[in-house]
């Protein structure tokens, strides 16, 4: 453990830090546990030699000013780092605060683990080759789950958050993190014009089309402006269809946009096209980024792109 860091006096509780230390059973979902925090906004590292530990959060948080971080530490760690981990867990708590650390451990029914196993045809680790080749072969798959469970014993007895993945998918995991670390769901909805000429957006969950309304293109004057200019705003004002296509979009988007919330999204993409994306779309776009940043619930936010703007 690097003295430095354990001499170092005890800061004040910053409410912004998190430090979660991610743990558990190979094969229970301590991976998908590390992705699902790192969706979650979190820095993730996994299989980190445990007495790195206290360095790597010092760098990140300390030097780097990260302020969530998740370190995945489990039984390929040196098994001198494991016995000593709680030490290096109380050293994370006296300089980071009591309430910034956190233990997440994951595990699943013996059962469960050998059937994953089997399904996935991985060898567990101690059914690997050791740093000389040799096998060890004194363990079959339960034994090596029975035996890893002994030799994580010192991080498990200070989990703060258990995690049994037996009966869980991966959308109830994600679920039942949140739930755990008190992280809401949080969805960016992505406006994107575009130009159908240049082809429809591949990634695009909601298409609109509205070719249907007056194009500024055909007025000499508005051709070389864009749906960002005023003048080709005042150009719509004269068109009531192109106000009622944009409330009919956006009562629309108001209306299911908040069902991703509970859906395990965290990018929704809303594609508005016109022919070329310099003008109609590129408008409509504008205006429903101004009115559903005004009127979705808390936890999406809206941005709004011009695929074609390198084109104008």
């Amino acid at each position: 453990m690097n003295q430095e860091h354990a001499s170092t006096p005890k800061q004040d509780k910053d409410d912004s830090i998190s430090i979660i230390v991610v743990s558990g059973s190979s094969g229970s979902g301590k991976t998908s546990v590390l992705n699902i925090l790192e969706d979650l906004g979190y820095y993730s590292i996994d299989n980190l030699p445990l007495s790195l530990v206290p360095d790597v959060a010092h760098k990140l948080v300390k030097e780097s000013a990260i302020r969530l971080v998740a370190l995945g530490v489990d039984i390929r760690s040196p098994r001198a780092d494991l016995s000593n981990f709680a030490t290096i867990y109380k050293d994370l708590k006296h300089v980071y605060g009591e309430q910034t650390v956190k233990v997440i451990y994951v595990t699943a029914l013996d059962a469960v683990l050998v059937a994953r196993f089997n399904a996935t045809r991985r060898v567990h680790p101690l059914m690997a080759q050791d740093a000389v080749g040799a096998m060890y072969a004194t363990y079959n798959l339960p034994a090596a789950i029975r035996k890893e469970e002994e030799l994580l014993e010192p991080v498990a007895s200070y989990a703060d958050i258990k995690i049994d993945t037996s009966k869980l998918n991966i959308h109830q995991l994600k679920d039942r993190l949140r739930d755990h670390i008190g992280v809401d769901n949080k969805i960016v909805i992505n406006l994107l014009s575009f130009g159908f000429k240049y082809g429809s957006p591949i990634d695009a969950d909601f298409v609109f089309d509205v070719r249907i309304l007056p194009n500024p293109h055909w007025n000499p004057e508005l051709r070389t402006s864009t749906g960002l200019d005023s003048e080709v705003s005042d150009f719509f004002a004269d068109y009531p269809e192109v106000a009622e296509m944009t409330d009919d979009i956006a009562t629309f988007l108001n209306r299911w946009l908040p069902s991703f919330l509970h859906n395990n999204r965290h990018t929704v993409t809303v594609a508005i096209g016109c022919t070329g994306g310099k003008h109609r779309s590129v408008f409509i776009t504008e205006q429903l980024q101004t009115r559903l940043a005004k009127s979705l619930p808390q936890g999406l936010s809206v941005a709004a792109k011009h695929r074609e703007k390198r084109r104008w």
